[in-house]
């Protein structure tokens, strides 16, 4: 049985080959990454169906605040008449929904309870682009409806309307991505719950190429640059495009654990626990180790039973 070694990285390919297609697995690794190919429990598509449900809630949601808002400025607004605030509110709708996948992606790039904790930066850049193209947009659909209606829309200058926005689409981004987390627990609880028993599956996507492996044969699953590596039970070693942090969202309801900031491994399958010194553990998964540093005393405490 091999030793961890200082670089948990060595046991992994130092680059990916490159082949034919690139184009195609290009996009294909997109799709698998957004999810909409298929993940967790075959191809039940748990990420699909969670933007789906939640680009749905957001539409409803922000279209009765929009309604609310269109019989107020009838109200506090009468020489703006109807169909002024149908205008304004209107556009800001289909703007804010056709951009709705700018936070999708932040929370791809960084779930809530990511680690390390750095990451959930990567949300202030989005959500900034996310109201200024909510802004940038209807401006643009306001102007256009006015121009076709023979009149002119007096927008003033793009930055007081950006700067007066702003608050509100951060608040609209932080409570999309709230959502996101939400439902997709939800969803992944729901499927434990329907399925008790049930062989867990997963899709293993290299380009073109998908590997459907049984959970309960994966071993463990390594970061390798831009790709992560499942180590299976028969030895075989399979590659696929995605973040470890993506992973660890999808696979911890299924039992795996995040050992260190490169590692992820099946808890189901652990045979030993050695300690290193120094507070960290060799997990030992048949004739598999994997690094279990200090900095997660959660997975440690899961690991012990305790």
């Amino acid at each position: 049985m091999s030793g961890v070694p200082s670089d948990p990285q060595s046991v992994l390919p130092a680059a990916r080959p490159k082949e034919a297609g690139g184009g195609s697995r290009g996009i294909s690794d997109v799709w698998q990454w957004l999810g909409i190919s298929g993940d967790a429990v075959g191809t039940s598509g748990t990420l699909r169906r969670t933007f789906l449900y939640s680009f749905a809630s957001a539409a409803t949601l922000v279209a009765v605040v929009n309604i609310i808002n269109v019989i107020t400025d009838t109200r506090d607004l009468p020489l703006a008449g109807l169909a002024g605030p149908i205008v304004w509110e209107g556009s800001s709708w289909v703007t804010l929904m056709a951009f709705f996948w700018i936070p999708w992606i932040g929370y791809r790039l960084a779930p809530p309870f990511t680690r390390p904790r750095w990451k959930l930066l990567v949300h202030i850049p989005a959500a900034f682009l996310f109201s200024f193209v909510h802004v940038w947009g209807f401006i643009q659909l306001r102007t256009l409806v006015y121009w076709l209606a023979g009149d002119h829309y007096r927008a003033g200058s793009f930055w007081p309307n950006f700067g007066y926005e702003i608050r509100k689409d951060v608040l609209a981004y932080a409570l999309f991505v709230a959502g996101f987390t939400l439902i997709e627990h939800l969803l992944r609880q729901q499927q434990l719950i329907d399925m008790p028993g049930q062989t867990l599956t997963f899709d293993i996507r290299d380009g073109a190429r998908l590997n459907r492996v049984r959970l309960d044969e994966v071993l463990a699953v390594a970061s390798a640059g831009n790709y992560v590596e499942f180590v299976l039970r028969d030895g075989r070693k399979l590659l696929m495009r995605s973040p470890l942090s993506a992973l660890e969202n999808e696979l911890g309801p299924r039992g795996f654990l995040r050992t260190h900031r490169s590692w992820l491994v099946n808890a189901k399958a652990m045979t030993a626990l050695k300690p290193e010194g120094s507070g960290d553990y060799t997990v030992e998964l048949g004739n598999l180790e994997a690094p279990l540093s200090r900095r997660f005393p959660d997975a440690l405490a899961k690991l012990r039973g305790e």
